[in-house]
């Protein structure tokens, strides 16, 4: 199957440039101007702007256990409308993916049902280090640790089994850093005020600064120590900026750092109008703390942006506050969420797509995927800058069924996305085959 897409603007490693592209089967097989041979489909690319997909480094697609709020086939078609191509799925599913038996079972469920390429990560406990271990770099891409309350027995507060686990992996850690005792306490405090009728408004000095900086600020002094190889999740804190680099090229980095477009787009004035809806953890801050984390992701002291894609029903979240799940679905808007702020004059192009696309392939050395480039996987997004369109119930593709971007106008939106050569979706219409791959990983040093 050839298809070819013509006179489209490319973005890709820091360029903006009009070409033809060509794709055979799985691959990209020639970027330039003027390509002239047979095609079996040609799409008119002209004004519009293809990027690679996008790939998202932590989603929550709920299968097994929780499915009644979304489930890999779900979730990942809604993903492939929104642009993204990959996702990378986290262990708090039921029961947790702690063992390795658990997570094949995983990664069989997504070869049946993903529409996009998937990778599962390994979840660490205060007690499975020799499950750890056993982990597989080559097509996993890396361990999730909580450091901060999780789904069932994932939160790792053992200092010794820490260390064994950041002295004893070359794989990639990645963690949820909120401190656990501040956070108890502080919901204390506001319990013996308002019993479980917390307004939600108090969520992000519940969740406070000190909270996270406190837990992300260890896990950092421990990488450094053990020199293993951490990548922090969904920053939220001004303060938490000081914690990370950029003087140094992103493949040499040994501890990095994401941002998920949440806490670029609302601040806690926010949680007036959209109440328990923005309830995440780490909590959505103040504006000062929204300015930093932008500031940061700009002079690429942040590396990648990525959506922490976590459904709930609405009935669960118009609970009490205690009772109120934290997350929200995010895969379908993501992109569109970073490209209206590029329409803002906020972010380039460019540098959305460093972020969304090359960085968390070059973070987790994912194989052949993440650039436009002769040879990789042909996993690709093209998209209209020039078309109005608003954030409704009738167009959402989340099982849940509800958005926190409701009511929100864009005026970019994806017309085609492309997994593995295929034309998976188109202007609204998602193809039924689930051509989604494995990941795969090269070996770190």
């Amino acid at each position: 199957m050839k298809v070819l897409i013509k006179n489209v603007n490319i973005v890709n490693e820091g360029k903006v440039f009009e070409s033809d592209i060509m794709i055979e089967n799985d691959l990209i097989s020639k970027i330039t101007a003027g390509i002239s041979e047979d095609a079996d489909q040609i799409i008119d690319g002209s004004g519009k702007y293809l990027l690679p997909g996008v790939i998202d480094d932590q989603v929550h697609f709920r299968e097994p256990g929780l499915t009644h709020k979304g489930d890999i086939e779900s979730e990942s078609r809604a993903a492939i409308a929104g642009g993204i191509t990959s996702f990378i799925d986290q262990p708090n599913t039921v029961p947790n993916a702690v063992t390795q038996e658990l997570l094949a079972d995983k990664y069989e469920i997504a070869s049946q049902k993903a529409y996009a390429n998937y990778g599962f990560m390994m979840g660490g406990t205060n007690d499975n280090l020799e499950e750890v271990l056993k982990t597989n770099p080559r097509n996993v891409p890396g361990i999730k640790l909580f450091l901060g309350s999780s789904t069932g027995n994932m939160l790792v507060d053992n200092p010794e089994t820490l260390e064994n686990i950041f002295s004893n992996t070359k794989m990639l850690i990645a963690v949820h850093c909120e401190d656990e005792a501040t956070i108890r306490a502080n919901t204390q405090k506001y319990m013996d005020e308002y019993g479980d009728d917390i307004p939600v408004k108090f969520h992000h000095l519940i969740r406070s600064e000190e909270a996270c900086y406190k837990s992300s600020s260890k896990a950092i002094e421990l990488a450094k120590k053990t020199g293993a190889r951490l990548h922090v999740f969904h920053l939220s804190t001004a303060k938490e900026m000081e914690l990370f680099r950029n003087d140094i090229p992103l493949q040499d980095k040994k501890i990095t750092a994401e941002v998920c477009v949440h806490h670029l787009t609302f601040t806690n004035e926010d949680y007036e109008t959209r109440g328990g809806l923005i309830k995440w953890n780490p909590a959505v801050k103040t504006q000062k703390d929204k300015d930093a984390l932008w500031e940061a992701l700009l002079d690429d002291r942040i590396d990648v942006i990525a959506t922490d894609h976590a459904p709930h029903t609405a009935e669960e979240k118009n609970n009490l506050y205690t009772k109120c799940p934290s997350g929200a679905p995010l895969v379908q808007h993501s992109l569109v969420v970073m490209l209206e702020n590029y329409k803002n004059g906020k972010i380039s192009l460019e540098k959305i797509v460093e972020k969304m696309a090359h960085n968390p392939a070059i973070l987790f050395k994912v194989e052949k995927r993440g650039f436009i480039r002769e040879g990789y996987k042909a996993d690709l997004v093209l998209v209209d800058l020039n078309e109005k369109w608003t954030v409704s119930k009738d167009n959402l593709l989340y099982k849940c069924g509800w958005s926190p971007l409701e009511g929100m106008n864009f005026h970019s939106k994806v017309t085609h996305t492309f997994v593995n050569g295929h034309l998976v979706y188109d202007n609204g219409t998602i193809a039924e085959g689930k051509f989604g791959e494995r990941l795969l990983f090269e070996a770190r040093d």
